[in-house]
Order: structure tokens, then sequence, then C-alpha cells
């Protein structure tokens, strides 16, 4: 019995990190999807900072990316870029991609 706790333990460790990873691989994207909008809005130096937080708690509203794409869209909007859906969400891909080289890097 003591071989199936070790195994199940295993995979609910595995399923945290797991979790923590992707947590964290969403933040760093929206991070850098903020710092990004931030620069196309005319914002510089702690503003875009400031923004980027913004960003990244506007992903605590609901489960998936759609809160994120929403606040940038209508953030854009706002300030009068026009932006297809599709650029945005290109974007939202190339940053994942950098996200995850990123935290890489850092292990």
């Amino acid at each position: 019995m003591s071989s199936f706790d070790d195994r199940k333990r295993a995979a609910e460790q595995k399923f945290v990190l797991s979790a923590e990873q992707e947590f964290k691989l969403d933040a760093r994207r929206n991070k850098l999807l903020g710092l990004w909008v931030a620069e196309l809005i005319g914002k510089s130096g702690k503003d875009a900072d400031a923004y980027a937080v913004e960003v990244v708690v506007s992903d605590m509203e609901e489960p998936g990316d759609e809160d994120v794409f929403r606040k940038v869209k209508q953030d854009l909007i706002a300030h009068g870029i026009e932006m297809s859906d599709i650029e945005i969400r290109q974007r939202m891909d190339v940053l994942m991609t950098e996200a995850r080289a990123q935290i890489i890097d850092e292990a």
C-alpha cells in the first residue's frame, strides 16, 4: 500500500507544480502584454508598469484569456487605436512563447 500512496503523492505534487507553472506562465504573458499595450497607448516607466499590473489582475475575473483580451481591446479602443481581434490574439500567442522562454531561462 505504501507504493500506491507514494505514487499518489507524486502525482499530486506534479499536478500542483504544473498548476503553479501555468499560473506563472499566464502572469508573465499578461505582464508582457500589458507592457506592449502600455507602449501603444503612450504609457512609459512607472505608468507602463502599473498598467501591466492591471492587465495581470484582469486575468482573475474569469477562467481563460477572454477577460485579459477584453481589457486590452477596450483600452486600445479607448485610446483610438484600431487593432483587429486576430492581431491581439496573435500577439498574445507570441508573448506566451516569449514568457515560456523567459521562465525556462530563469530555471
